[in-house]
């Protein structure tokens, strides 16, 4: 049985991500802050997938030695792993100039420095298998600067950068590196912003384009994937 870890998958599309793995035959290493969220998904998965080895851990990723203690853990428990998938990450509109302090600090965190952490972690496996495909989930707002965008936008700059560095030192070991800049996707963010959720993808859309990316040939590889509702950004 292959094995994913898929890191802020107890909502949104961390956890669609998650849910196409186990549909597929896989064991899914999870993690997130809330223990509540991960024991009602511990439930429902374990209910629906009794097969998998399912693996939830709490963790705020924000701290290095959390990031790094979680897979730890997931290690001790998958012999392998066959895909690793930095999704965990934070919003918060603002601008540079007038946008509280620290803030870029708080979103490097979790937005850069949890998947810089958690895979320097998982390579070595990888690299002793010769295998293995890495996605970063980043953003539309990694390709272009727009309003209100402050400090998140340069998280997601940085993660886009940390991917396309990753990707080309991976090559001789044959290891996969997918960025994913998905637009406006529906969410439990969204629910409150009065836009319609027919104007938004859906949290499946990414999850598909995951699998379809990972799906390819092994002499194929997807660098980055943009995905943007049909109407366009919003």
């Amino acid at each position: 049985m292959p094995h994913a870890i898929v890191t802020g998958a107890t909502q949104g599309i961390g956890k669609a991500i998650a849910e196409k793995f186990l549909s597929e035959g896989f064991s899914v290493a999870i993690c997130a802050r809330s223990k509540d969220d991960l024991l009602t998904v511990e439930k429902e998965w374990k209910a629906q997938y009794p097969n998998a080895n399912i693996i939830t851990h709490q963790a705020d990723l924000s701290v290095k030695e959390e990031a790094i203690a979680f897979a730890d853990a997931v290690l001790k428990q998958f012999p392998t792993i066959e895909i690793l998938v930095n999704n965990a990450g934070l919003y918060f509109p603002g601008l540079l100039s007038t946008e509280p302090d620290g803030q870029l600090e708080k979103l490097m965190a979790v937005n850069l420095y949890s998947a810089y952490h958690i895979t320097r972690h998982i390579l070595p496996g990888m690299k002793k298998a010769k295998a293995g495909h890495i996605f970063n989930m980043c953003s539309i707002a990694s390709l272009r600067a727009y309003p209100n965008g402050g400090a998140y936008s340069i998280t997601k700059y940085a993660l886009l950068g940390f991917s396309d560095n990753l990707r080309l030192e991976l090559v001789p070991d044959n290891i996969k590196v997918t960025s994913i800049c998905p637009g406006a996707t529906y969410s439990r963010s969204w629910s409150q912003s009065g836009v319609s959720p027919d104007r938004l993808m859906t949290t499946q859309d990414i999850a598909d384009t995951v699998w379809s990316a990972y799906k390819l040939s092994p002499q194929a590889n997807i660098d980055t994937l943009v995905i943007r509702p049909q109407q366009g950004d919003l």
